[in-house]
């Protein structure tokens, strides 16, 4: 079993249920020009053929070939099997061989005499694995073949091998993770899906977890342009997602299933097993540079977000750096909170309080809890330095110890650095100044400030204030930040729930935020009743200060009690 799981793992094999098979079938063939006499299917990573199988199943006899690819010849048995009971007249032809390498780009179409653009509907569920997976010899070649560049994930070379494969006119019905459509990493597979197909549909799976990996999965529906239009169709988007479990919104149906309430077309909340989920519907929206995330919002949230934007003055990244922790890369060796107590003697001027993700709430710092951290890294003349370690005998010997764990973290000596630094050490001076801190994955947000000094571990984003000015600025942040405007601000702009309703809050998200004018009076008094929260040790005083902060953030962007839902 643990060899199967390895296997998937490095392949990204991620089987495709048979009811999730069936719904994407279904999808893709009620899009199919309904005077095309016959077509092709192609799945380019088959897996057992249970995309094949269904298509086949439901399709019937307008399909006159299927073509199934797979680098796994066990997998391709198990396809041939399945398919063996419903396609009579064998119609269906499957070929071990890796499809990124029969298809790889556009210049090389022709290769092992595959016609261009020769199929009429590919569907697929393509193998999910980072590059960093990958290897770095699998991951340059892509990079060469596909002209990729930064963090990508397999899938991404694959939606282009499947578009080079694909008739124009002809449809794409694919399974990915839904990654692609809320991060940095993704923005150059959005603008190539958007140059390619009109959209017809994304459905973001979310958390339901319809597969046994720890995925979470959207379907795209595209059908390839006919020619490269400047403006891209609007699409439809869907969206499920376990409800936040503090919600009370009323019930719209109590379902048997999630493919019931996928298949209901109605948006609303719904009870499945007895877990809340609500199934958003409406249009895509997407920046004119075609770069940026993909907005899946309603009219009536469209109309929210402008007024949002409307009574803006500035975002965080015009007046902040949002910087991540630090990052070592070897955690085990760096942090305790027990030096003295495990016998590990470390000069004083190396250990630092750290501030992580378990010592956050909203507003607040539990300092008790802090970790220290091995931090080998000064300051000197602005600059950041490395301290001479052999002229600290206590650190020098401890860290002997960890030699052969620290010097196998190749990429930092590969970059010329000395075998004890961080990886990502950010500059020491910048500890010292008042800094906002929050942490990377949280259900709710939780910004607190910070005036100790302490480092920030790489489990946390942070940024922080060079003078006066931007000390009261980070307060208003902080305020704004914690409030429920911009919990749902960051749900409809960034799309990036995973399980259980817990948001990411990366740099890219935040420093999107929108701050209203620190001048308007509304503002004024968040600035003032947020340093007065973080400088309470009352409960009941922190609740209303943060209540009273809340109506506030919503006085200052213009939005009313009835519009806040």
């Amino acid at each position: 079993m643990n060899n199967i799981l390895s296997e998937i793992k490095k392949n990204g094999a991620t089987f495709t249920p048979n009811r999730l098979a069936d719904y994407l079938s279904k999808k893709i063939l009620s899009t199919i020009d309904p005077s095309l006499s016959s077509f092709t299917v192609l799945d380019p990573a088959c897996g057992d053929g249970s995309l094949l199988s269904s298509i086949c199943k439901l399709g019937g006899a307008k399909i006159t070939s299927f073509i199934g690819y797979d680098t796994n010849e066990e997998y391709l048995k198990d396809a041939r099997l399945s398919m063996q009971t419903i396609d009579s007249e064998n119609k269906c032809n499957f070929i071990c061989k890796d499809f990124l390498t029969v298809c790889p780009n556009v210049a090389n179409l022709y290769m092992d005499n595959i016609k261009n653009e020769f199929a009429d509907i590919v569907i697929a569920n393509p193998p999910y694995v980072r590059t960093q997976v990958l290897g770095t010899t699998k991951a340059k070649q892509l990079a060469r073949d596909f002209n990729l560049t930064g963090r990508v994930d397999l899938y991404y070379p694959f939606f282009m091998a499947m578009t080079n494969a694909l008739k124009k006119g002809g449809i794409l019905g694919v399974i990915t993770s839904n990654r692609y459509l809320s991060t940095k990493s993704g923005s150059d597979i959005r603008k190539y899906l958007l140059d390619n197909y009109e959209i017809i549909e994304i459905i973001d799976l979310g958390d339901t977890k319809l597969f046994d990996a720890a995925v979470l999965p959207a379907i795209f529906i595209g059908k390839k342009k006919e020619t490269h239009s400047l403006t891209p169709k609007v699409g439809k988007y869907m969206s499920i997602y376990e409800t936040d479990k503090g919600d009370k919104s009323k019930i719209e149906s109590s379902l048997n299933d999630i493919y019931n309430v996928l298949e209901s077309d109605k948006p609303g909340n719904y009870l499945v097993n007895g877990q809340k989920y609500t199934l958003k519907i409406g249009l895509l929206k997407h920046p004119a540079d075609k770069k940026g995330i993909w907005q899946m919002s309603d009219d009536k949230e469209n109309k929210w977000i402008e007024a949002i934007d409307a009574h803006t003055a500035f975002r965080i990244k015009d007046k902040f750096k949002v910087r991540v922790g630090i990052k070592s890369c070897a955690d085990n060796v760096f942090i305790s909170q027990l030096w003295d107590k495990e016998g590990c003697k470390i000069e004083e001027e190396l250990l630092c309080p750290m501030i992580s993700q378990e010592n956050i709430e909203a507003w607040t710092i539990d300092k008790d809890s802090m970790l220290q951290v091995l931090y080998p890294h000064y300051s000197k003349n602005g600059k950041r330095q490395v301290f001479d370690i052999e002229k600290l005998p206590l650190a020098f010997h401890y860290l002997q110890k960890h030699r052969e764990q620290l010097e196998g973290r190749n990429y930092l000596m590969k970059a010329g650095r000395k075998w004890y630094e961080y990886w990502v050490p950010q500059n020491p001076d910048f500890w010292k100044m008042p800094k906002v801190v929050f942490p990377d994955i949280s259900v709710r947000p939780r910004f607190c400030f910070d005036e100790s000094g302490a480092i920030v571990n790489g489990n946390c984003y942070w940024m922080c204030a060079q003078n006066e000015e931007e000390r009261s600025l980070l307060l208003l942040i902080e305020g704004v930040s914690n409030s429920s405007v911009m919990i749902r601000y960051h749900d409809l702009c960034f799309n990036n729930k995973l399980y259980s309703g817990r948001r990411r809050y990366l740099a890219q998200y935040i420093e999107q935020y929108p701050i209203p004018s620190p001048e308007l009076e509304s503002s004024k008094q968040i600035m003032s009743l947020v340093e007065k929260l973080n400088n309470s040790s009352d409960a009941c005083e922190k609740e209303s200060l943060a209540s009273e902060i809340n109506n506030l953030v919503k006085i200052s962007f213009g939005i009313t009690d009835c519009q806040d839902t």
